[in-house]
Order: C-alpha cells, then sequence, then structure tokens
C-alpha cells in the first residue's frame, strides 16, 4: 500500500514541463511524418528572390521514409538535370554539364540548395529535428477553431547540429505552419512559413512555402507545388545514383 502510494505521490509531483516535452515530441514527430508521408512525388516552382534579381527553377521531387530523397531541375534548360541525391547520412550532387556525380561532406547539409534560402536538410525533411532536439510545449492556441501548438526545440547535448534553437508553430491536424531557425546565442536566423492549404490526392497540405531571412526583408526563397501525390512506397531504383544522373525527364 505504502509502495502504491509513494508511486502516485511521485507521478503527481513530476512537473508539468515533463508532460509538455512528451507531448510535444509526439506533436513534431507525428507534423513532419505528416508532411513527407510514407512516400511522395511532387513537382514544384522555386524562385530565389534577392535584392535587383530572382532567380526561377522548376523541379522534381521524390521521398521516401525519412531520409531518402531525390530532387532534379526540370527547367530552364540550362540548368535542367542538375540533381541531388540523400540516402540516409550520405547526399550526392549531379552536374550534366560536367557530367560528374560528386558525393557532399556532412558539413554541405547546411549549405543552400542551388543557393537557395532552403538547405539540403530543409528539402530533405531530415529527421534530425526528432532525433537531436529536446521539444517544449510553449503555448497553445487556437485559429479558426483549431488548435495550434508553439514548440521550443533545444538540441541535445553534443548534438551534431548548428541551430542552436528552432520553434515550431503546429496546427493540431499535423500541419506545420511555421518553423524559425535561432543561432547559438537565440539569435533569428531565418523562418520557414506555409500557407495556401489544400486537399492534394490525399490529404490537406500547405501548397505554398517561403523561408526568408529575418534580417534581409527583401531575400527570400519561395516554393511553390504544382502538385503532390503522397504514396504508400516507391521502387528503390529511383534513390540511386544512376537515376540521379538519368532520372528519365
Amino acid at each position: 500500500m505504502k509502495k502504491a502510494l509513494l508511486t502516485i505521490f511521485v507521478l503527481v509531483s513530476l512537473p508539468f514541463n515533463l508532460y509538455a516535452q512528451i507531448d510535444a515530441g509526439k506533436i513534431v514527430k507525428n507534423a513532419f511524418a505528416y508532411w513527407r508521408g510514407e512516400a511522395s512525388v511532387s513537382i514544384a516552382a522555386m524562385t530565389i528572390h534577392r535584392p535587383g534579381w530572382e532567380r526561377r527553377m522548376k523541379i522534381k521531387a521524390w521521398t521516401q521514409g525519412e531520409t531518402d530523397s531525390l530532387f532534379v531541375i526540370i527547367e530552364p534548360a540550362k540548368d535542367k538535370g542538375n540533381g541531388t541525391l540523400k540516402l540516409a547520412k550520405s547526399m550526392w550532387m549531379y552536374n550534366p554539364k560536367v557530367n560528374r556525380i560528386i558525393k557532399l561532406p556532412p558539413s554541405m547539409m547546411s549549405q543552400g540548395w542551388q543557393g537557395s534560402d532552403f538547405s539540403n536538410n530543409d528539402l530533405a525533411k531530415t529527421d534530425s529535428i526528432i532525433k537531436d532536439y529536446v521539444h517544449t510545449l510553449e503555448e497553445t492556441t487556437i485559429d479558426q477553431g483549431k488548435k495550434i501548438y508553439l514548440i521550443k526545440s533545444i538540441p541535445k547535448p553534443d548534438a551534431p547540429v548548428i541551430w542552436g534553437m528552432i520553434k515550431l508553430t503546429i496546427r493540431e491536424d499535423h500541419i506545420l505552419l511555421k518553423e524559425e531557425f535561432f543561432d547559438e546565442d537565440f539569435e533569428s536566423v531565418k523562418a520557414l512559413t506555409a500557407w495556401d492549404i489544400q486537399m492534394t490526392d490525399s490529404k490537406l497540405f500547405p501548397m505554398q512555402w517561403k523561408m526568408q531571412k529575418t534580417d534581409a526583408a527583401d531575400e527570400y526563397t519561395q516554393f511553390v507545388y504544382d502538385k503532390i501525390e503522397f504514396k504508400q512506397n516507391l521502387s528503390k531504383s529511383i534513390f540511386t545514383r544512376t537515376n540521379l544522373k538519368n532520372p528519365g525527364l
């Protein structure tokens, strides 16, 4: 009896933040699983905007699971065939002009993809946010009848990450609305926002995304989906260096 009462006392005495962390971790995991799906095939237009110039391209992307992805430029003609393949923790890039596949070091995962504000990790929807961070639910609000969770994510000790903190805004139906990235001094560096939520072939999904630097109002990259299809599985042959070099576009 005393043992049972002690157990109840310990459970009741646990700090609220512990429950918040457990709940927040589940919310984040579900949101990124929803974002990627089991597998997906998509076509999107990407615009890199800088003061005085813009660069536009169209991209076809394949993703599977939490780590595998292939991104290939299909327009404009001068960039067609440039691609990036990510398998687990390894990444390769292909440039058809020099007909070479180059393996990238892990440090390149944080570099901008094709000069954009989206890093290779951002486009690949890496699972690092799930594995390398501790999540705390800071606030819950209501917008248009749906709960909105505001979550703070802090790196685990010795985690191999570049962000000192990430803040996430996630709707109760697992839709990621915002992801803000902070440096080691907790200064905001850039933010990803999502909107134009539409029903795709199988679920609601934001069709427009923008990554914008915090200190540069006129520098951003916008990602607009033409279409996206979520699938149960894709052929393993898609995620190969052979297919990176010749995806049959």
